[in-house]
């Protein structure tokens, strides 16, 4: 028997172009959070979700300066991307309520970092059992919401 797993609003992600420049350079720039699903921005640091997300609420947090080099970032930049931690953390517990989280960074293509030339750092809410079969089994992930509700729900409770 062959089961069917339909999430048809993810067609939009496969179909879409792929960007040729650095996101976290470019989207920034953009001046269009809605669109480019930028929850906050700080003085030096941003914090976007990711869509390609491991959970649901996966985040990121980049400073706004082109960088793959950690040890060059300022103590500004350091301490912004610390308190955006923060708050990407507690507003992940008010909105989603996540049992952990991982937390970390990807330094280099070797280390597995998605776009190597700018250093971003990942937050991802777990929960009991979000890692099923279907990642092992079938090389498929299960993200249960829609990226347009996650945003929405996010962008509600940050800072309050």
């Amino acid at each position: 028997m062959v089961n069917h797993l339909f999430a048809a609003w993810r067609m939009d992600y496969v179909t879409a172009p792929k960007h040729d420049g650095c996101i976290f350079c470019d989207f920034p720039a953009e001046n269009n959070d809605v669109e480019r699903f930028i929850l906050y921005r700080g003085a030096f640091c941003f914090v976007i979700l990711n869509i390609y997300p491991y959970n649901p609420g996966h985040m990121m947090v980049a400073p706004y300066r082109h960088t793959n080099l950690y040890e060059t970032l300022t103590c500004e930049e350091h301490a912004e991307m610390s308190r955006l931690t923060a708050g990407a953390i507690q507003t992940l517990k008010r909105a989603m309520s996540p049992e952990g989280f991982n937390i970390g960074m990807n330094l280099g293509k070797t280390a597995g970092a998605g776009f190597a030339d700018h250093l971003h750092l990942h937050i991802v809410p777990r929960w009991k059992g979000d890692n099923n079969f279907m990642p092992v089994v079938t090389g498929t992930r299960v993200i249960p919401e829609a990226l347009n509700a996650t945003y929405s729900k996010l962008r509600e409770c940050w800072g309050t």
